[in-house]
């Protein structure tokens, strides 16, 4: 008989995510799963009265890229849904909110610390974007909502080196 065992990162592989950050190391581990996620501009909503931001992603599936590329298999997105709770003020550049042609394209999410455990999550965006959410505190949920799909270009994101 054996003992209990840490599971494996690839044994989550094919699971739908749900993740939490309360701190900025968590919020990196977000960020690298967000990185090249698509949205549309006009699929963020910002509840003042409830002070949540949400985001509906178009998810590149990093998490199964390596092992797409070994069985062979298409590379995934998926529907996912980020949320920053305790916000104060959203604050967009580099983009028009409005335009309901506009895909956004993010680049990676960071925590800047304030006072008091207080705050700003930035949201770096393709094209000079950025998205500021002033926050009483870190919390950020990442939640994947939809079954992955084949992504639409075959490929996967790729970034130069400079």
């Amino acid at each position: 008989m054996t003992g209990p065992r840490d599971a494996r990162f690839a044994e989550g592989a094919e699971q739908p995510l749900h993740l939490l950050a309360v701190a900025p190391d968590d919020l990196g581990v977000i960020s690298a799963l967000v990185q090249d996620a698509v949205l549309p501009a006009t699929e963020m909503r910002w509840d003042r009265r409830g002070r949540r931001l949400a985001l509906l992603l178009n998810r590149f599936r990093w998490e199964i890229r390596d092992a797409a590329e070994r069985h062979h298999r298409s590379y995934e997105r998926v529907q996912s849904v980020l949320t920053v709770e305790d916000v104060r003020l959203v604050a967009s550049q580099g983009f028009d909110r409005r335009d309901p042609e506009l895909v956004l394209s993010v680049l990676s999410i960071a925590f800047e610390p304030g006072e008091d455990g207080a705050g700003r999550v930035i949201l770096t965006l393709a094209g000079d974007g950025a998205i500021a959410i002033d926050v009483e505190c870190l919390e950020v949920t990442l939640h994947d909502v939809t079954r992955p799909y084949e992504a639409p270009s075959g490929k996967a994101p790729h970034h130069p080196e400079d």
